[in-house]
């Protein structure tokens, strides 16, 4: 149990699998198959609240109607989403009804914020997906056929740059809050640059997690840990999606 690899994600440390297998070590045991299929379904129930937000947006009769009829749904799936998720990290055993929540709840935020960013980037959102799941099955591949590693100094660098994409964000958040322009926001050479790297960033995030959830498989996890991986993997899908549909923004924006 203790060789279990670390990973970025606050959903998928190394202690959740420990303590779970201790708690749990008679149980039916995680697979990779259950965990892929757990993933699926969070990621239909992501789909399904987006699309309910996204048609209520463009059903609307005009721009401000549908930006009305849908930011009480994003504020809603965001904060519901992050309550969840906060819930689902510290009651683990949880997780097989506050997992599938958190990705309704996700899906009706993503929804709305891809509506705005579709209707003034048509075609936006398709990019970014096709980008998205793109970019995860490369990795997949790459990690299963060994082009990339999960070595020590490789995941120690994504935690370290992980860490730091949250500290400029949350510095960037401050400034905003003072009336500070940012450049992370901005459509210029950095920082387009500046959200290249994250996007980097976030993807490699992806590899750790496939490398996390193959280790609790291996290490004889308890079957409940599947949604808890499903879980934390679909944190790091919507992180990656978010920050590619944010990178294509700005390129159009310097159209």
């Amino acid at each position: 149990m203790n060789k279990i690899a670390r990973s970025t994600n606050p959903a998928l440390s190394k202690q959740i699998f420990q303590k779970s297998g201790m708690s749990y070590a008679r149980s039916e045991t995680m697979t990779i198959e259950g965990t892929v299929n757990k993933s699926l379904i969070m990621l239909g129930l992501v789909v399904l609240g987006a699309f309910y937000t996204w048609r209520l947006f463009f059903n609307a009769p005009t721009t401000q109607a549908g930006v009305t009829a849908v930011t009480p749904w994003i504020a809603i799936g965001g904060i519901g989403g992050f309550i969840l998720a906060l819930v689902t990290i510290f009651k683990k055993n949880w997780a097989h009804f506050s997992a599938p929540l958190y990705a309704a709840l996700e899906g009706l935020f993503l929804g709305g914020i891809s509506a705005f960013f579709n209707a003034r980037y048509p075609g936006i959102v398709t990019q970014a997906v096709a980008l998205t799941f793109g970019t995860m099955f490369v990795l997949l591949i790459a990690y299963k056929t060994g082009v990339i590693k999960v070595t020590k100094k490789f995941r120690n660098g994504v935690i370290a740059a992980t860490g730091a994409v949250a500290l400029v964000y949350f510095i960037s958040l401050i400034m905003q809050l003072f009336g500070a322009s940012v450049v992370l926001f901005q459509p210029t050479l950095l920082g387009i640059g500046i959200s290249l790297v994250v996007v980097v960033i976030a993807a490699l995030n992806l590899v750790l997690d496939f490398d996390f959830i193959y280790q609790g498989s291996q290490a004889g996890a308890p079957k409940m840990m599947e949604w808890y991986g499903a879980f934390g993997l679909t944190i790091t899908l919507i992180w990656l999606y978010i920050e590619i549909l944010r990178l294509l923004s700005l390129l159009a924006g310097r159209e």
